[in-house]
C-alpha cells in the first residue's frame, strides 16, 4: 500500500514523503517495525486466547531412536500455549498489506509459498490441538502436502514467468545471455551453471521440503528456531536486494532477477515477526512456535534461496538447520542398520541437553553459530 501511495502521489509537493515508498531500503525497514510492533501489541491477547482454547504443548513420549525420555526432560513445558506461528504469519501478512510491491511476480510467488506451507503446519497444529495429543497429520500426510505445494511453486516459476531470471555465462570468450529460471549456480566458481530443464521441478521441492522440514526440527527450544531464522532471513534480504539490482548483480557475478528486491521487504517483514515472537518465546518460553510457524519459515526461505537462485549457499547460510536434519537422518540410519545411536539424543539439540549443558546456553550459542555461517555466506559472493 505505501508502495502504490509513492506512485499515486507523483510529485505532489504536499506529500512528497510518500515518495520514500519507492525505495525498498526504506519500505523493508518500515516492514520490521511493522511486523515487530503486531507481534508485540497482539501476543499477550493471542497467548491468552490460546490458552482459552486449550492450544498447548504436548510433549511426546515415544521411545523411537532419539525420543528417548524427552516428556521427563522438557516435563516443565507441557500445557504452554502453542501456535504461536499464527500471531507470526498474521505479522507478515499485515507488514505486507502495508509495505508489499504487489506489481512483482516474485512477490506472489514467495507469499504462495509461506501462505501453503503456512497453512500444512495450521493443519497439523489444529489436529493437536482437537485430539488434544502430540499427534497431528501423519509424517506421510505432511510430506504428500509439502510435495504439492513445493510442486505447484516450482512449476508456476518455470511456465508462467520464463524470462525472470537473467544471466550472463562467458563460453568461448564470448558472454551469452540466458533468461530462465530452470537452472542450478553453484557459489565459488565463476560460470559453474547447469540448466535442469522439467528436472527443476523435483529439486525444488527438494529444497522446499528439505528446508521446511530443517526448520521443523530446529524448533525444539525456546527461542532456538526463531533466532537461528533471522540471521538466515537478514542475510538473504541483502542477497535479494543484490539480486534485484543490475549493476550489484553483474559486479558480484550472481544471476539478476527481475523484482528480487521485494523479497528483501518480505523477509525484513519475517525478521520483524520473529523478533516478536522471540519477545515471547525467549527462554522460559510464554509461547511455543509449533508447524505453522517452522514449515512457514522453512518454506519461506527455501522459496527466496529458490527465486534468487542462490540453493546451494543455503547449505552454507541454513548450516544450523543442515545440522539438526542431518543429526536426525543418521541418529535413524543407524538405529535402523546398527541399532545402535549416533547421538545421545536427536535432533542435535537434545544431544547437547543429554551431555548436561544448559538450555539456554545451547540456544545463545546455535544464535551464534548462524550468524557467523550468515556472515560467511555473505563474504562467498566475492569468491568468484
Amino acid at each position: 500500500m505505501f508502495e502504490l501511495l509513492s506512485r499515486l502521489v507523483g510529485d505532489s509537493e504536499n506529500l512528497s514523503f510518500l515518495r520514500l515508498g519507492s525505495y525498498i531500503t526504506v519500505r523493508a525497514g518500515l516492514a520490521l517495525v511493522a511486523a515487530f510492533l503486531f507481534s508485540i501489541f497482539a501476543g499477550p491477547r493471542f497467548i491468552e486466547s490460546m490458552r482459552r482454547r486449550k492450544a498447548v504443548q504436548y510433549i511426546r513420549r515415544s521411545e523411537g531412536a532419539g525420543a528417548v525420555s524427552l516428556d521427563k526432560m522438557h516435563a516443565g513445558k507441557a500445557g504452554t500455549p502453542s501456535m504461536g506461528g499464527v500471531l507470526m504469519f498474521g505479522a507478515v501478512v499485515f507488514s505486507m498489506f502495508l509495505f508489499g510491491n504487489f506489481s512483482e511476480p516474485v512477490f506472489w510467488l514467495a507469499m504462495f509459498a509461506a501462505v501453503g506451507f503456512a497453512a500444512i503446519g495450521f493443519a497439523d497444529d489444529y489436529l493437536k490441538m482437537t485430539r488434544k495429543q502430540n499427534g497431528g497429520l501423519t509424517t506421510r500426510q505432511k510430506l504428500v502436502a509439502q510435495v504439492i505445494v513445493g510442486g505447484v511453486f516450482a512449476t508456476i516459476l518455470v511456465t508462467a514467468f520464463p524470462t525472470m531470471v537473467n544471466y550472463e555465462v562467458l563460453q568461448s570468450n564470448q558472454w551469452i545471455t540466458y533468461e530462465r529460471p530452470d537452472f542450478i549456480h553453484l557459489p565459488f566458481i565463476k560460470n559453474a551453471v547447469f540448466f535442469l530443464g522439467w528436472l527443476f521441478i523435483p529439486f525444488a521441492i527438494l529444497v522446499l521440503t528439505g528446508t521446511s522440514n530443517a526448520v521443523n526440527l530446529t524448533d525444539g527450544l525456546d527461542g532456538l528456531a526463531a533466532g537461528v531464522t533471522v540471521s538466515s532471513t537478514l542475510c538473504f534480504a541483502v542477497i535479494a536486494y543484490i539480486a534485484g539490482r543490475v549493476d550489484a548483480s553483474d559486479y558480484l557475478i550472481i544471476p539478476y532477477v527481475q523484482g528480487a528486491g521485494e523479497l528483501s521487504v518480505i523477509l525484513a517483514a519475517l525478521t520483524g515477526a520473529c523478533f516478536g515472537f522471540l519477545w515471547f518465546n525467549s527462554h522460559p518460553a510464554q509461547i511455543f512456535m509449533g508447524d505453522t510457524g517452522s514449515l512457514m519459515l522453512g518454506g519461506l526461505i527455501g522459496a527466496v534461496a529458490l527465486l534468487t537462485k542462490q540453493e546451494f549457499l543455503l547449505l552454507i547460510v541454513g548450516g544450523v538447520f543442515v545440522a539438526e536434519a542431518l543429526s536426525v537422518i543418521l541418529q535413524v540410519g543407524s538405529y535402523k542398520m546398527r541399532g545402535k545411536r549416533i547421538f545421545r539424543m536427536a535432533p542435535l539439540h537434545h544431544h547437547f541437553e543429554k551431555c548436561g549443558i544448559p538450555e539456554s546456553k545451547i540456544i545463545a550459542r546455535f544464535w551464534i553459530v548462524s550468524a557467523l555461517l550468515s556472515m560467511a555466506g555473505l563474504i562467498t559472493l566475492k569468491f568468484r
